[in-house]
């Protein structure tokens, strides 16, 4: 019996999957030659020019659309099949999480570009309405020969309760309120990486893949892994440039090997 794990594409899918997956790519190779997307600690590269809205307000608004839609889809196909429904409610509770956080997790204290906020909302919004309704195209068409999508919600589950945890550690590193000052995080994963939350973010874009079981999702995971790898290379540069002591067996995503 041939193997078989994603759903035919068309040749739309795929060109749609490759345009995706450059585009993301794109942004990851732009961050590693110094030309970043403007919010965190990299802020300070922005122009004295260049219009900024405060951490909190953008971080929400950027969140906002893609949740909405996510919501939106239960009306909007509310007769499909169960891998659809659990591909609606992981990309739902993903952007519903990350509004939570913004709301009561992080501690801001600076601003973030608005011409960068409205790229990754854009960026959201557009991948999210685009990875449900590929999926909805599959309505129909036989099932891929080896059924993915049980493994995907378990890694999916392991990606946002990791992510939620190192998000929460980050939080505990600044007081309420407080002034905008780095430092180097400690605990959990931590201790061998510097962005443990960018790992377990793509974990569960990998787990919304093998839900999915699509060509277009796949591309997704990649190009954003490709992304968060690039943003984590740059931002262990950063600690090293900021601090003397920062520990070198601490790697940028992957323990002891990036």
């Amino acid at each position: 019996m041939e193997l078989q794990i994603l759903f035919s594409p068309s040749w739309v899918i795929v060109a749609a999957s490759v345009f995706t997956l450059i585009s993301i790519a794109i942004l990851g190779i732009l961050e590693t030659g110094g030309i970043h997307l403007k919010y965190s600690k990299f802020v300070t590269v922005a122009s004295p020019t260049t219009i900024k809205v405060p951490s909190r307000v953008g971080m929400f608004l950027l969140y906002t659309p893609a949740f909405l839609f996510g919501l939106a889809s239960f009306w909007l196909f509310p007769y499909e099949d169960l891998r659809f429904l659990f591909l609606k409610s992981a990309i739902t509770i993903h952007f519903f999480k990350r509004i939570l956080e913004v709301l009561f997790v992080h501690q801001y204290s600076g601003e973030m570009a608005l011409d960068s906020m409205i790229i990754i909302l854009v960026s959201y919004f557009t991948l999210s309405s685009c990875l449900i309704y590929t999926q909805h195209l599959t309505q129909g068409l036989p099932q891929p020969s080896t059924d993915l999508k049980y493994p995907g919600i378990v890694l999916f589950l392991v990606g946002i309760i990791g992510n939620f945890y190192h998000h929460y550690l980050l939080s505990k590193i600044r007081t309420k309120g407080g002034k905008k000052e780095y430092k180097i995080p400690k605990g959990g994963l931590f201790e061998l990486v510097i962005c443990p939350h960018y790992l377990f973010e793509i974990l569960g874009f990998l787990g919304i893949s093998l839900i999915s079981q699509t060509l277009y999702s796949f591309s997704v995971t990649l190009g954003s892994a490709f992304y968060l790898m690039s943003r984590s290379y740059v931002t262990r540069r950063w600690y090293l440039s900021k601090f003397e002591d920062f520990p070198k067996h601490v790697k940028a995503l992957i323990p002891y090997v990036f």
